[in-house]
């Protein structure tokens, strides 16, 4: 599919608007949901996990001012049972901070997997023109950088949250335990960074979405280039080529920068804070020591508290505005998502007897252009039927309404007697197939191209691949040949044959062909269209180019288009005697 340009609009940052909140729909609830599902308890293990190793920061706090005041009182009475005491605590640390590790490694692994897979699932279930006029480079982004970003900074860090949160909690009960005066005054020194870096936080999403915007039309961009290298080569547009990466790639890391920066600087507010409650805790700590309020030991056990209170204090601003700026690609994508042409819950199509009927058929691609205009005909089911014009005529936009890529034409398009407009996709795409001129090929070998990983009975496959005249190819090769992406090990023949050989064995009740001969040669391509008109009680609507008498003569009507309008319908004898406009197109040809 051809990767469209973006419209960059230019940034204005002279301008503070504030961003709309966040509608939840469908798409957003599903994406969040697909987080937890079968994942929740990961999570309570992690999140219990997390707790233990918070409180054994505040246990060796403890031991460390317990042997400091023993050392203090110049007798080594208990110290004994600490060391016992320590030497069985140390294990369970390590066991604690392996299991918190491990479980918490497999709650950000399955919630980002079943993310991405259901991310997908809803993607499949686009509309073919709801899909064919968006960014291809927008989903590129969505499943690789923003979900790395997602990973990170949303699932990895609500883990990391309960962490931090009941880290703080402990040892700001453990301080207030000894000293309530010195925690109150921690307390204070605390509050004003904590409140400036939470409130950043909205800069940081406004930066994390612009970086997703920016790698969306990069990836676009590389898409692009790489797609068309023979043609940049071809045309020795090297330096264009190289201008177009650079711009592109200079705007994505400019705003990279810029979020790197900004986060840098609420980390810098978060140290700066976390230095000025250190300075605070050692001076009144000292103070209070030297009056005799409280020990040498609880000072140690203060400052020894004091990482485990300043670490929630620097990170979790800053990873509460990470994990919006996360919330906020989740917003996008199921933005994206929303975007949808309904495939199923419409009016089934379970019978094709009555074939596909077109009346006053109107549809363009821009307001104002129409591609096709007051089309009316019907076709009827086991006739095979081509359609022959100039370039532009509309062959192939019919062909692309007949799959229900749209449905804002005029008129009326009911294939088997239900309108498109109100089918059921699903039902269409069991009952109808289609070859098209360009053909697409996954990476994997010709077998699993022709059957679309699906199972099928080896009579099938064989018939398949002998009715496409792939016969010498799989002789030559194997079915387990390798195709290359997007076919690259194959001619353009036996990649249009593959394709043929996968519209057939699909058995569909309607076969619509868009010049599906066009890259074979004339005896292989004269092979496939003689199977195709041969196939008994399929309805084949086939545009073509090739005007050969032998097989226009073999078609039950030939439909010549021009400008969007039926010109002329008949046999081939019949448009030869009229001498018409399909007289004149042949004559040409």
């Amino acid at each position: 599919m051809e990767t469209k340009a973006i419209n960059k609009p230019a940034d204005k940052t002279d301008k503070k608007v504030k961003p709309p909140k966040p509608v939840k729909s469908t798409a957003s609830r599903e994406l969040f949901a697909s987080f937890y599902e079968r994942n929740r308890l990961k999570l309570v293990f992690a999140v219990v996990l997390q707790v233990m190793t918070a409180a054994t920061g505040a246990v060796i706090s403890w031991i460390l001012g317990a042997v400091v005041d023993i050392i203090a009182g110049g007798s080594g009475e208990g110290l004994g049972r600490i060391a016992i005491a320590t030497a069985v605590f140390l294990p369970a640390i390590f066991i604690i901070e392996a299991l918190g590790q491990r479980t918490k490694a497999c709650f950000v692994h399955k919630g980002i997997k079943q993310y991405k897979n259901t991310a997908f699932s809803l993607l499949a279930k686009k509309g073919i023109g709801a899909f064919a006029n968006e960014n291809t480079g927008g989903y590129l982004s969505a499943f690789t950088n923003d979900a790395a970003s997602i990973e990170d900074n949303y699932l990895n860090r609500t883990v990391l949250l309960v962490y931090y949160i009941f880290s703080f909690a402990i040892s700001l009960g453990m301080m207030v335990y000894y000293s309530p005066l010195m925690t109150l005054i921690v307390i204070g020194l605390s509050i004003v960074p904590i409140v400036s870096t939470i409130a950043m936080g909205g800069g940081l999403k406004k930066r994390e979405k612009r970086v997703s915007d920016k790698n969306e039309a990069f990836t676009s961009r590389v898409k692009d280039l790489l797609g068309g290298f023979s043609v940049i080569k071809a045309f020795k547009a090297e330096k264009q080529a190289k201008a177009l990466f650079v711009s592109e790639n200079g705007e994505i890391e400019e705003a990279k920068c810029s979020r790197r920066s900004f986060a840098g600087m609420i980390n810098a507010l978060s140290a700066s804070a976390g230095g000025v409650v250190q300075f605070g805790i050692f001076l009144i700590g000292a103070i209070f020591a030297l009056r005799g309020d409280i020990t040498a030991g609880t000072v140690l056990i203060f400052i020894n508290l004091c990482s485990f209170v300043l670490q929630p204090v620097q990170a979790v601003p800053e990873y509460i505005a990470s994990r919006g700026a996360a919330k906020a690609l989740v917003y996008k994508l199921a933005d994206k998502l929303e975007d949808n042409q309904s495939e199923a819950g419409g009016e089934v199509i379970n019978s094709l007897e009555r074939g596909i009927e077109v009346k006053e058929l109107g549809f363009g691609y821009e307001e104002d252009k129409p591609v096709l205009q007051n089309l009316s005909y019907r076709f009827e089911a086991g006739r095979k039927y081509a359609l022959v014009g100039f370039s532009g005529s509309g062959k192939t936009t019919l062909l692309n309404l007949m799959m229900g890529a749209y449905d804002n034409y005029s008129g009326s398009l009911a294939v088997g007697g239900v309108e498109l407009k109100n089918a059921d996709m699903n039902s269409l795409y069991e009952s109808v197939s289609l070859i098209n001129q360009s053909v697409f090929l996954f990476d994997d070998t010709i077998r699993n191209n022709i059957t679309m990983f699906s199972e099928f009975p080896k009579e099938a496959v064989d018939s398949a691949i002998r009715r496409a005249g792939l016969e010498r190819v799989i002789a030559e090769r194997g079915e387990s040949y390798l195709c290359g992406e997007n076919g690259v090990n194959l001619s353009g023949g036996e990649r249009q044959r593959i394709s043929i050989a996968r519209a057939l064995i699909k058995n569909a009740s309607v076969l619509l062909v868009d010049e599906a001969t066009s890259a074979l040669d004339n005896e292989t391509a004269s092979l496939v269209s003689n199977e195709i008109l041969s196939l008994d009680g399929i309805t084949g609507i086939v545009v073509t180019h090739r005007l050969e008498a032998s097989l226009l003569k073999k078609y039950d009507a030939i439909l010549m288009l021009k400008n969007g309008s039926l010109a002329e319908v008949g046999s081939f004898d019949e448009l030869m005697k009229k001498k018409g406009q399909f007289y004149s197109l042949f004559t040409v040809q």
